[in-house]
């Protein structure tokens, strides 16, 4: 039996049934591209456009994994700051990879445009402040972002003003960025699968894939299949365990969870978020949230580096939603799910080659909705002309987390825990 999305939201109102067989036997193909998300699914859709035969292959059900379970939020820039790259790369390449994470924006809405994708997009999106010295942050970063890199979308709101749209008692201030947005990111991801099927491109699930020989011509096994081909792209992010490490020890998977209400009504939920927003905070621990097409809140948070979902998951989430929004403490939790975003050590994407045609982008950590899309470009960009703007990102220094794949969780909760106190300070 095959297994199924996660128990969300997502899943329940996901407007397309999408099917497909194991790989059976041995397989050809120009590109093999390896996780069915959205930078596998945009990878292998642009290069299907492109003319060349593309095999998608997925361990699980396409959209299975964070493409399918996240926030929604579609973000500018990366989850690592600009201060962060420049300090990495230099000002010059820091300046491209802000360019190129407003494209990615602008990718993510040409792809709902041009396939028709129907997953709900809304303009909107808002950084906000839980402390004085995150008030002084969001200013300078508002500051930096319209003088230094040109980005002028963005306006300061003071409280009174993000008191206006936004009706919890817990901020001082925000950020808001009307070119960012969100949208339901299972329907996003299905709609891009559904779209590469129609160029051509041969999708597989339940296809794990075992083993990875390198040459001329690479080879990827699952249990019953075998594709050969000219190249390779990784798209697996948090879910690469087993399939190479050196990439696997630059990512950890760290689970993040969201709830969801029952349907509050149009009304009610302008009563929380009058301009449908998505909203998150700059703790490093965070809340993100926003309202469904269908009117409910979406309240997403907590971190897990074990891998073992909390327990009473939707007691848990429907206590902090209610921190925020006191006002929701008589409605009921409907949904309760989570799942594991890739991370890096500093936050910043890890996009590059094992071989000169063996491709990988990973490292989103958490800020993906967008970037995987850009992701999936690039690296068709790189196999079918040039790898010009993709080869920037190998400029960016990574290191693999310490103590391996046993003993990197305790390395990570201890050093996470300097954050969380310092997210209360």
């Amino acid at each position: 039996m095959k297994e199924q999305h996660a128990n969300s939201y997502y899943a329940a109102s996901a407007n397309l049934k999408l099917d497909y067989p194991q790989l059976q036997g041995e397989q050809q193909a120009d590109v093999c591209v390896v996780g069915a998300g959205i930078t596998g699914a945009t990878t292998a859709l642009e290069l299907a456009e492109k003319g060349y035969k593309v095999i998608l292959l997925e361990a699980e059900r396409v959209g299975w994994g964070a493409s399918g379970r996240s926030g929604g939020q579609a973000i500018f820039g990366w989850a690592a700051e600009q201060s962060t790259l420049e300090k990495l790369m230099g000002k010059e390449d820091a300046k491209i990879m802000w360019d190129l994470s407003v494209e990615s924006l602008a990718v993510t809405k040409e792809n709902i445009k041009k396939h028709n994708i129907d997953c709900d997009w809304q303009d909107g999106q808002m950084h906000v402040a839980v402390k004085e010295r995150q008030v002084k942050e969001l200013n300078f970063w508002h500051r930096q972002l319209r003088d230094d890199y040109g980005y002028e979308h963005l306006e300061y709101w003071d409280r009174d003003k993000l008191s206006s749209q936004l009706h919890s008692p817990r901020y001082l201030g925000g950020m808001f960025d009307p070119n960012s947005g969100h949208l339901h990111p299972l329907n996003y991801t299905l709609g891009l699968v559904k779209a590469a099927e129609l160029a051509g491109v041969e999708i597989y699930e339940e296809s794990k894939v075992t083993k990875l020989t390198h040459g001329n011509k690479v080879t990827l096994e699952t249990a019953q299949g075998k594709v050969t081909c000219s190249h390779v792209v990784l798209a697996c992010n948090a879910y690469m365990q087993g399939l190479n490490s050196k990439l696997e020890s630059k990512v950890m998977p760290v689970g993040t969870y969201i709830c969801a209400t029952k349907p509050l009504g149009e009304e009610r939920a302008r009563e929380l978020i009058g301009n449908n927003m998505a909203v998150c905070d700059i703790n490093f621990v965070l809340d993100y949230y926003r309202c469904s097409a269908d009117h409910r809140m979406l309240f997403g948070g907590r971190v897990s580096y074990s891998g073992i979902e909390p327990r009473n998951l939707a007691a848990t989430m429907k206590q902090r939603m209610d921190w925020v929004f006191p006002q929701l403490a008589d409605e009921q939790v409907e949904f309760a799910w989570g799942g594991n975003v890739g991370i890096t050590i500093n936050r910043a994407p890890h996009f590059g080659r094992i071989a000169p045609n063996v491709y990988f982008a990973q490292g989103f950590s958490g800020h993906g909705i967008a970037a995987t899309g850009l992701a999936g470009r690039m690296m068709a960009e790189s196999i079918s002309a040039t790898s010009e703007r993709f080869d920037i990102f190998e400029k960016i220094p990574h290191m693999p987390f310490p103590g391996g794949r046993l003993f990197r969780t305790p390395a990570l909760v201890l050093a996470m825990t300097y954050y969380r106190i310092r997210d209360l300070l």
